[in-house]
């Protein structure tokens, strides 16, 4: 049995997302938090609390331990945009859009 949790309006564009996902997508759990610790982006951190927690339900629905358990599925879905104006020369107008994400991560546990 599958569980996920998800991390919604991130703040962090979908495009900063990607890489980080499809860098830990079918690793073990320990070993996923592991190479997610040592990277530098601020994103990573973000992506290792959505694992953390997903392990955390895991382990209050299936009674499993963290050991045991490996990431089946993990995206990032655009989420909704903040849409601001910003004064540019000649008085026209600068449109800015401040992308957010929603962080999907399900884990399941893993035949042995």
């Amino acid at each position: 049995m599958s569980i996920r949790a998800k991390s919604s309006n991130t703040g962090i564009s979908v495009k900063k997302l990607k890489p980080i996902a499809n860098l830990v997508r079918g690793m073990k759990v320990d070993e996923a938090l592991i190479a997610l610790q040592f990277m530098q982006s601020p994103a990573a951190a973000r992506v290792a609390k959505t694992v953390k927690s997903a392990a955390s339900n895991a382990e209050n629905e299936l009674m499993a331990r963290s050991e045991d358990l490996k990431i089946i599925e993990i995206f990032a879905n655009e989420g909704p945009r903040l849409k601001r104006f910003r004064a540019r020369a000649k008085g026209r107008v600068g449109r800015i859009n401040r992308r957010s994400s929603h962080i999907t991560v399900v884990v399941e546990e893993e035949e042995l």
